[in-house]
C-alpha cells in the first residue's frame, strides 16, 4: 500500500532521533497524514503479514466497554493487549470505557455543569456516554453534521490507565453517500502499530457504514508523533524492498454494530508477503 510505505521511507530519510519512556530510541517526525480510499479494497498490508484475526478482536474488544481484557485474553486466546495488564487482566479506563462508557457527573436536575458563583448545593451522581452509538444516531438523524466525534482522551483519568490511548479522537464525515472517517493519533508505531490503527478504523468505518445505509469512503489518518523504533529499521527497509501486492476486500454482515462477531468479518483474497518480526516496546 502506496500510502503507507511512503510514510515508512518519509520517517526513514527525514525522521530526527529522540529518545522516550520505553527505553529504546525512535526517530520520528511531527504530524505525518496520509488517506486511502476504501473502495480500492481492505487496507490490510501485503508488504507484510498483518494477523487479521487480532485486528478485528482487538475492535470488537473496544466495542464492548470493559476495562479488562478477560475476553480478549482467556474467551479468544488473543494476547495483544497483556503486556499492558496487571495481574488480574484489568488497564483501566482506556478505549473501551472512554468510547462506551465515558464517565461523567449531573445533578438531581440532569445538570452536567454547574457555573462559577453559583450557590446551589447540589450532590453529584456518576453517569456513563455512549459515544459511539451517539455517532451512529446522529450519522443516521444529521449526517450533515461536523460533531460526529468520539474522543478516547479524558485527563482526569490518566494516571488511572495502564497506557494513556494512541489514538485520541476520530470524527466520521457523510458526503456523497459515503462515510469518511479521520483519526488523530498523538503516537504512532509505524511499524506494529500503524498496521492495526489503519486496518481497525477502516473496519469500524465499514461496519458502521453497513448499519447506516452507506459505503464506505476515505480513511484519514493524522500522527502527531510518528516514529519508528531503532530495532525496526531494519524490517521496515525490507518492507520496502517488496513489491505491494493487491489488497483483500473485506465483507461485514449487515448487523446492528453490538451484534456482529468475528465471524461476521470475512477477509477474501488476502495474500502478503511474509511476516516481520518486530518488538513491542512496552
Amino acid at each position: 500500500m502506496k500510502a503507507y510505505l511512503d510514510l515508512v521511507r518519509n520517517v526513514l530519510e527525514n525522521g530526527i532521533r529522540k529518545e522516550n519512556r520505553t527505553g529504546t530510541d525512535t526517530i520520528s517526525c511531527f504530524a505525518e497524514h496520509y488517506k486511502v480510499d476504501l473502495s480500492e479494497g481492505f487496507p490490510l498490508l501485503t508488504t507484510k503479514k498483518v494477523y487479521f484475526r487480532s485486528v478485528i478482536l482487538e475492535l470488537l474488544w473496544y466495542l464492548r466497554g470493559e476495562d479488562h481484557i478477560k475476553w480478549l485474553r482467556d474467551e479468544k486466546d488473543c494476547h495483544i493487549w497483556d503486556a499492558w495488564a496487571d495481574e488480574e487482566g484489568y488497564v483501566g479506563p482506556i478505549y473501551p470505557v472512554l468510547w462506551r462508557r465515558f464517565p461523567y457527573l449531573e445533578d438531581d436536575k440532569g445538570r452536567k455543569y454547574l457555573s462559577n458563583g453559583n450557590a446551589d448545593t447540589v450532590q453529584w451522581k456518576r453517569n456513563e456516554f455512549d459515544q459511539v452509538q451517539r455517532a451512529i444516531d446522529l450519522i443516521k438523524s444529521n449526517p450533515n453534521s461536523r460533531r460526529i466525534v468520539v474522543s478516547a482522551w479524558h485527563p482526569g483519568l490518566l494516571d488511572e490507565m495502564a497506557l494513556p490511548p494512541c489514538h485520541i479522537m476520530y470524527i466520521f464525515n457523510v458526503s456523497g453517500g459515503k462515510l469518511n472517517c479521520h483519526l488523530t493519533q498523538r503516537s504512532g508505531d509505524i511499524a506494529l502499530g500503524i498496521p492495526f490503527n489503519l486496518a481497525c478504523y477502516s473496519a469500524l468505518t465499514a461496519a458502521i457504514a453497513g448499519e447506516t445505509g452507506l459505503e464506505p469512503g476515505t480513511f484519514a489518518h493524522t500522527i502527531v508523533d510518528a516514529h519508528i523504533y531503532e530495532n525496526h529499521i531494519d524490517g521496515l527497509k525490507e518492507q520496502l524492498t517488496r513489491t505491494p501486492k493487491k489488497l483483500p476486500t473485506l465483507e461485514i454482515a449487515r448487523k446492528p454494530l453490538d451484534s456482529l462477531e468475528f465471524d461476521d468479518f470475512k477477509l477474501i483474497g488476502y495474500d502478503p508477503h511474509p511476516s516481520i518480526k518486530f518488538d513491542v516496546a512496552v
